[in-house]
């Protein structure tokens, strides 16, 4: 991946990378620079992990790991490779670029934060790579939320030339006895998955609520639920912002049709506020693991200190607060969808079919709708609930943070159908009752999504039209 001429490249220095950030470096859309201080970091802190496993024991230095780490390896050779292959499952779905670029990006950055212990020449060999776009093949399984301990270990032999770069050409380096446990001893993957899942969920949210607002005028609603004195009256967090937006959307929508809208319509603040609320806080929590020194033993100035600060149970909290938190939109998104179906709330045909008699319309949308939102559904268990007694009764406790991570990503993959087939039915509404359109904002919206999609409105399969809906919303974000 090249990055695109004229963008100032972004400073890794392992304390104020930005989520933002991370996913333009992923993407291509950015280059990186490695702050030479934190080079510098890097190796003082690794000259102190030398010096302490020549005056005792130090966990994966020269000892075991997990239930082995009383078993001495003292200076046996190859100790670092050999952890590194029986560490490497190498199994599961190969993750896909942009994911693996993240976790090496995240795991470089974690390095320089400089407690890792690590030979700086493992920093730099993977600052090389990064910058040179690179792209290791990643096997997720065998990560439970303490370490993604198989996926970067099949990283770390890449970098020793074990195993080959699946794009690009990095570099090769040596693996020292002491470079094997800092290399895996991180969740950079679970925590690229997430910031990239992150970065969806942020963007599917400011489209429902564009799309929130087409369905609202293409159903004629009461702009009461939005004024500023009702979410005053109750000021949870982000609450008034989203009324707020959802009102200067519709401003200048034609008279309220109900007394009273359905919930689909009167409660879009009170159901997408809290999703808005719990992804600022997995955002914090996400920023704060960019940057953070979370290998075990952590190197210090003074010494090494062995510990627990791998387990990843506040990012596994934030990732089930989140997923829940977003459910209720796509499911009030669902009921919308199901409101533009009605001919005695919407005025038109049912579902807004424009046929000749018995034609169906939209009808099937509803049962696609219906199909993904259980697939989520499915996906809803709270991951921090799980337990586990593994290495021989060693580790009796993990976050399952990883497997978190991974069930957003699956629930924003399925997403953008479910408010595309909303958008849709939104459209072809306006497009029967171009009256009802208001200037401003909506009527941009509904512009882009009227000249993208699909204009033959007669029975004919809907997955052009649906799929030309998802590809727009990030469009839609934007507004």
């Amino acid at each position: 991946m090249q990055a695109q001429d004229g963008v100032p490249p972004i400073p890794l220095d392992g304390q104020t990378l930005a989520i933002e950030s991370l996913v333009a470096i992923a993407t291509g859309m950015a280059n990186i620079t490695v702050d030479p201080a934190a080079l510098a970091r890097v190796g003082a802190r690794h000259a102190v992990l030398q010096a302490a496993r020549e005056h005792g024991a130090v966990y994966g230095a020269n000892t075991g790991v997990g239930a082995n780490r009383h078993e001495s390896t003292g200076d046996a050779a190859n100790h670092g490779l050999r952890l590194l292959r029986s560490h490497c499952a190498g199994v599961g779905p190969v993750e896909d670029d942009v994911t693996a670029r993240a976790a090496m990006i995240v795991r470089l950055n974690q390095i320089l934060a400089g407690g890792s212990g690590v030979s700086r020449h493992i920093a730099e060999a993977l600052a090389t790579a990064v910058h040179d776009g690179a792209v290791p093949t990643l096997h997720p399984w065998g990560a439970i939320g303490t370490a993604d301990l198989s996926a970067l270990a099949e990283l770390g032999l890449t970098l020793a030339g074990e195993r080959p770069w699946r794009h690009g050409a990095g570099p090769t380096t040596t693996i020292d006895a002491t470079d094997a446990l800092p290399m895996i001893s991180s969740s950079a993957l679970t925590v690229a998955t997430a910031a990239l899942a992150l970065t969806s969920v942020q963007a599917q949210l400011r489209a429902s609520i564009v799309v929130a607002a087409l369905s609202f005028l293409a159903l004629r609603g009461n702009p009461e639920a939005y004024d500023p004195a009702v979410h005053r009256a109750r000021a949870h967090p982000q609450q008034a912002k989203v009324a707020a937006s959802l009102q200067t959307l519709v401003a200048g929508c034609g008279p309220a049709v109900r007394i009273q809208d359905p919930f689909g319509l009167r409660v879009v603040p009170q159901v997408t506020a809290p999703a808005i609320h719990a992804a600022r806080e997995l955002q914090g929590v996400l920023t704060a693991e960019l940057n953070a020194a979370v290998e075990n033993p952590l190197v210090t100035d003074d010494g090494v200190l062995h510990h627990g600060q791998f387990h990843t149970a506040t990012l596994a909290t934030a990732l089930d607060a989140m997923r829940s938190a977003f459910l209720p939109v796509l499911s009030l998104s669902s009921a919308r969808l199901g409101l533009l179906m009605r001919p005695d709330l919407t005025g038109l045909r049912a579902f807004l079919a424009s046929g000749p008699p018995g034609s169906s319309g939209m009808m099937i949308s509803e049962y696609v709708v219906q199909d993904v939102l259980t697939q989520i559904r499915v996906g809803m268990q709270p991951t921090a609930a799980g337990t586990l007694s593994i290495s021989l009764g060693l580790e009796e406790h993990a976050s399952f943070a990883t497997q978190g991570a991974r069930a957003l990503r699956t629930m924003t993959a399925l997403a953008p159908m479910m408010l595309a087939a909303e958008l849709v039915a939104a459209v072809r509404a306006l497009r029967m009752a171009p009256g009802r359109l208001t200037d401003g904002l909506a009527l941009r919206a509904f512009a882009m999504a009227d000249k993208a999609l699909e204009a033959d409105e007669d029975d004919i399969p809907l997955g052009a039209s649906l799929e030309q809906a998802a590809a727009l919303l990030p469009h839609l974000a934007d507004l």
